[in-house]
Parts: structure tokens; sequence; C-alpha cells
């Protein structure tokens, strides 16, 4: 690789970092507390990074049989969403979200990964999970995922417990029937530890792969995807994966170094074989 090409890798990645951190970030940004409606002064999505979630707790899945949060953790990182499937929009727009960013990796639900969607209202039913679950499969396209898709309800208690821990609070609207309530996904290790976060109803797909890697502990993934994961490294302040420069001017050394030395032993075999030839012919 010459010095132009490496020029061009790094000047690629760069233009791409600053493409992701120009992203808005919900959440870190708006009116102050006391000028929000009070029925938003609650609401609030902030997963402590490396915080256990509790697993010992009930639930039923989409079919109505009473499971254990635990079930979904064992060898495989696991994608949470916190909704509630009676919501008119912004749960609806989370579960596009987040069909359509991991429709676009190659890593696929039940062999690499779980996907569990919790409802947050305790008088939701298995049934409304299971049309949530229909929904979902229908627009990811490919059935033979669907065991890696997981659709609970559960009992006020559970949901208490599973809430508190992932710092996400709601309120509840008398007048409306409807939850306030913030959106966003995390990802979490295979023992129940929030990985990774990340805020709205839009995931680049770019930082999910790179986040269930980590999530993973390099479980799943390519050579690919580690040096990624090398490049970008994640923000909590904005829950987003950003070009990391030092890390980026180093793989782009190595790079370099990896090009020049090749070269070499390209010019030195050239010149070995010349060098037979020539003495051959004489």
């Amino acid at each position: 690789m010459n010095w132009t090409c490496a020029i061009s890798v790094v000047l690629a990645l760069l233009l791409g970092a600053s493409r992701a951190s120009a992203q808005a970030v919900p959440g870190t940004t708006g009116p102050a507390a006391q000028n929000m409606p009070s029925i938003l002064q609650n609401v609030g999505f902030e997963p402590p990074l490396n915080g256990h979630l509790p697993l010992d707790l009930p639930f039923r899945d989409e079919t109505g049989r009473s499971v254990q949060f635990r079930e979904y953790f064992s060898e495989k990182p696991v994608l949470l969403a916190l909704v509630y499937y009676g919501c008119p929009m912004l749960c609806d727009q989370t579960e596009q979200g987040v069909v359509g960013a991991l429709r676009m990796l190659s890593f696929n639900p039940g062999r690499d990964y779980e996907v569990v969607f919790v409802s947050f209202d305790p008088r939701e039913s298995p049934d409304m999970a299971a049309r949530k679950k229909e929904a979902a499969m229908t627009h990811f396209r490919r059935p033979e995922t669907s065991a890696g898709w997981h659709f609970l309800t559960g009992p006020k208690e559970s949901v208490d417990a599973l809430t508190k821990a992932a710092n996400f609070r709601y309120s509840f609207d008398e007048k409306s029937g409807l939850f306030a309530h913030a959106a966003g996904i995390m990802l979490l290790t295979p023992d129940g530890r929030i990985s990774r976060y990340f805020y709205g109803v839009e995931y680049p797909a770019r930082d999910l792969r790179l986040g269930l890697v980590d999530a993973s502990a390099g479980k799943i993934g390519t050579p690919i995807d580690r040096a990624l994961l090398f490049c970008y490294q994640y923000d909590p302040t904005s829950a987003r994966y950003s070009a990391s420069i030092l890390s980026i001017i180093r793989l782009a050394g190595v790079v370099t170094i990896l090009g020049l030395v090749a070269a070499i032993l390209i010019f030195r075999r050239r010149d070995i074989a010349a060098r037979a030839k020539f003495e051959g012919a004489h």
C-alpha cells in the first residue's frame, strides 16, 4: 500500500466519524426540567454501564408460557428493548428501527444473539406480544430466526425491578391512558450486564454490529469487526460509537508498515529470480 492509499483510508475513516458524531442525541438537550410538562419531569433513560440486571424475574412469553428472564442469557449477547405493545407511535418505531438495523447484519438472532422486548405495562397480555412478534418477523424476513425473538409480558413486580435496574423511568397519563417514556435499546452481556445502550428509534447498523461484538467479548464477528472495534470507541455520553483518532493513526501506521514489508519482499523475490535467470543464461 503506498502513502496515497494510506492517506485515503485515514480520510475515509475520518469522514465517517464526522458523520456519526453529527447525529443528534436525545436526552442531552432540551428545556430545563422545571419547564417541562409535569408528566415528563420524571421520564428518563440512563442505563448504568456494567450494571447487572436482575435475571430471576418471572415473565410470560408471546405463547403464554411462564419463563424466567435468565432463560435468554447463556453464551450470547442480548438486545433488550423496554416498550409497551399498546403504544400508538414511539414503541412501534423502536421495534421497526431494531428490525430494520438488524436486517442489515449477517448475524442472526438465536444463533449469534437474542432479541428481547419487554412490556413495562403489566396489564398487557401474551396475545398482544404475539401480534408484535408476528409483525417483527414479517418485517425481518428471516423466519428461521423466530426462536431468537422474544416478546415478554409480566407482573408489576418484575417490571418494576427490571426498569429500576435499567434506570428506565416512565409516567402514566390517566387522561389519555398512555405512557410517557423515553426510547432506546440496550445490549447486554451473556451474564446480564449492560454493555451498551442507544437512544432514539433509529440505530446505525454499524453501531449495533460493533456493540454486539463488544457485548459478546469477541464470541461473534470477524477479524474485520475486531479491526473496526479498534478504530471506533463507544462514547457513553452520546450513546454512539465514534472514531478514535489515535487508534486510526496506529492502524494506518501498521497497515503502511505491512505494505512496505510486502513490497520489499516482492522486490527481493523479483531480484533473486532475475539474478538466477541471468546466471543461468551464462
